[in-house]
């Protein structure tokens, strides 16, 4: 072979020097795909962990609004099962028209497409394993609602009753053993309706859980009624209009600040919209469920609190205004949801306007001005 010339690298050399830099141009090129592989990972852990949280925040409604104890799981089980049955032919009956838990179930069903419309068509485009993503999140949502706000309301509950009554020992916001019908106030307000707290007998009855004053759902707690006081002789009298109510739905659904002031009406905000919305939700159930829970000695939230069954109480109060008897119950139901609707809303007044003031304000009067500065 020729020897090389002074200064001039033989052909080894330049092959040797063309074969790295082709490595180092391969290894350049993985190391591209490489990182845009991970970007793409990355940008869809980050769409999917951004999916996630979507759903999370959604679900936070259904225990709020949609329903306090039934899963979505089977609110769609049941609306599968009644598709199913309209395809075969037959019939199933009106959602309203019965006490079954099926029929509940559907009415959950509707007020879960109605407060999230997104919801049928998503789960229906989705594969499973996406859909069972969904659900997870939706529930996951749902019970860190409830989570957050019966650990909200334990706080705020003590604060109010402590700043209204002024007892002799005031109710400790963060220890709720001495809640429940051990604490004199709060036996007093969760007392059944039918029971006078001030009678000796009746408050040891109670605290000893002796026969005839065992405590269910089965009895509306004085909590429920204005100036905590219930008249014997018509039970519909003042309920569901006490203070503490409305300064529990307060704190939940608009701010805590705002539960410092409910003996006025609201702030006027949009009535029409919020009132169609209180009128088809769960929600002042769910804050009179809640105002229980903070009111009584448990520590965690359960169903089942001694012999009072969460779930019934809610199905109680939820019958009571969605099955009226008749047509002047139905009306009164009628004006106590408004009544709600003013208290925590407020009542709008520019209906209330005459065709005169609206002329005189400054809109219309200088669009009058400039056509009349025209002519």
């Amino acid at each position: 072979s020729r020897a090389p010339s002074d200064g001039q690298p033989d052909e080894s050399s330049q092959e040797s020097a063309a074969a790295a830099a082709s490595l180092q141009a391969r290894q350049r090129r993985k190391i591209a795909q490489l990182e845009e592989k991970l970007e793409t990972l990355e940008a869809g852990r980050a769409t999917k962990q951004r999916q996630s949280n979507y759903y999370m925040a959604q679900g936070r409604a259904i225990r709020r609004v949609v329903s306090l104890f039934d899963n979505v799981e089977d609110l769609v089980t049941e609306n599968d099962r009644r598709c199913d049955l309209n395809d075969d032919g037959e019939t199933t009956c009106s959602p309203c028209a019965g006490l079954c838990s099926q029929d509940r179930l559907q009415v959950g069903y509707l007020a879960l497409t109605s407060t999230l419309p997104w919801f049928h068509k998503q789960g229906t485009d989705l594969d499973y394993d996406e859909y069972l993503h969904l659900m997870k999140m939706l529930r996951q949502g749902a019970d860190s609602a409830r989570g957050d706000d019966t650990s909200k309301l334990k706080a705020l509950v003590s604060e109010w009753l402590n700043r209204e009554f002024k007892p002799d020992e005031p109710i400790d916001p963060d220890d709720k053993h001495s809640r429940g019908f051990n604490n004199d106030l709060c036996g007093r307000l969760l007392c059944p309706a039918e029971n006078d707290w001030n009678n000796p007998v009746v408050k040891a009855g109670i605290r000893n859980r002796s026969e005839g004053y065992v405590v269910t759902e089965m009895s509306f707690p004085t909590f429920l009624y204005d100036k905590y006081t219930a008249n014997a002789d018509d039970l519909e009298e003042g309920l569901f209009k006490s203070k503490i109510l409305l300064q529990g739905y307060k704190a939940v659904f608009t701010s805590p600040s705002s539960a410092k002031d409910v003996e006025g009406d609201g702030d006027g905000a949009d009535v029409i919209h919020n009132n169609r919305s209180a009128k088809r939700s769960s929600a002042g159930v769910k804050v009179k469920k809640h105002v229980r829970f903070a009111l009584s000695s448990v520590t965690s939230w359960r169903s089942i609190d001694g012999d009072f069954d969460y779930v019934h109480f809610w199905r109680v109060i939820v019958d009571f205004f969605e099955k009226a008897p008749g047509r002047e119950a139905r009306r009164r139901t009628e004006a106590l949801l408004e009544w709600w609707t003013r208290k925590v809303f407020g009542r709008g007044h520019r209906e209330c306007l005459t065709s005169t003031a609206r002329a005189n304000m400054s809109v219309n009067a200088l669009a009058r001005q400039r056509a009349q500065r025209d002519d």
